[in-house]
């Protein structure tokens, strides 16, 4: 049993060797060995209490796009070792309410793409990492034949792409793109104001799918495909998962 004193005086050594900034939850699990079940909801209810008591303030949230596509690997790799298999929706959901250091369902599938997507870049880091050989066993269950085969691309055929909603200032774009993440990089590069993806739909029809949201909204139509919707419109979109 590790005991909390054990824990605080890992966190301290390890924010020694990160030049006092204390680590992640996911970084501290894979450092020490020490998994998450044996400090969350036994020591502390969040990292960040924990973070407190070793005398830290707790790491600032930069936003998404401050994580390497290796960082959202190993945090799903943490969760896959807590479960004990791939977690659902509901439970990232309820490990990102508990660790704000967990991103959201949203932001993995933005910045990984599709659940065989996340799986193999998952898997891919666990193979290529010491010390996590058991969660890419637990993974190779759960690999699709195409990316058992090493084609992320493959795995992802049966859903052609994906239409999006993306917020700027007072207005909203909808578009459609193969891979979202690269996407709003690629438009928030032309934009003055922060670039937030709102939602996601993926389609196996994303031409179609988006000609359709730009003709309901076509009385809201500000310029090209930027809107001005209301908090209802935004709900309506966020309503709809797959089309």
């Amino acid at each position: 049993m590790v005991t909390k004193d054990e824990i605080l005086s890992a966190i301290r050594r390890q924010a020694g060797l990160n030049g006092g900034t204390p680590p992640g939850s996911a970084l501290f699990e894979r450092e020490t060995g020490i998994r998450r079940h044996v400090w969350n909801g036994v020591y502390w209810a969040k990292w960040s209490d924990a973070l407190v008591e070793a005398g830290y303030e707790p790491n600032p949230w930069n936003g998404d796009e401050g994580r390497s596509t290796g960082d959202l690997s190993s945090v799903l790799a943490g969760l896959v070792r807590r479960f004990g298999r791939w977690p659902s929706k509901a439970e990232v959901g309820l490990a990102h309410r508990a660790d704000p250091h967990v991103p959201s369902v949203n932001t993995f599938r933005v910045r990984l793409g599709l659940k065989p997507e996340q799986v193999a870049a998952t898997h891919e880091w666990a193979t290529t990492n010491d010390g996590w050989s058991d969660v890419a066993e637990i993974l190779q269950s759960e690999l699709t034949p195409a990316t058992r085969l090493g084609s992320v691309a493959n795995a992802a055929a049966a859903v052609a792409g994906s239409v999006y909603l993306m917020h700027s200032g007072r207005h909203y774009k909808i578009g459609r793109s193969s891979h979202v993440g690269r996407r709003s990089y690629e438009v928030a590069l032309q934009l003055p104001e922060r670039l937030k993806v709102i939602h996601v739909i993926e389609t196996d029809d994303p031409e179609g799918i988006e000609a359709y949201w730009h003709h309901r909204f076509a009385t809201k139509r500000a310029n090209g495909e930027w809107f001005s919707l209301t908090p209802e419109d935004v709900a309506a979109f966020r309503r709809r998962a797959y089309m």
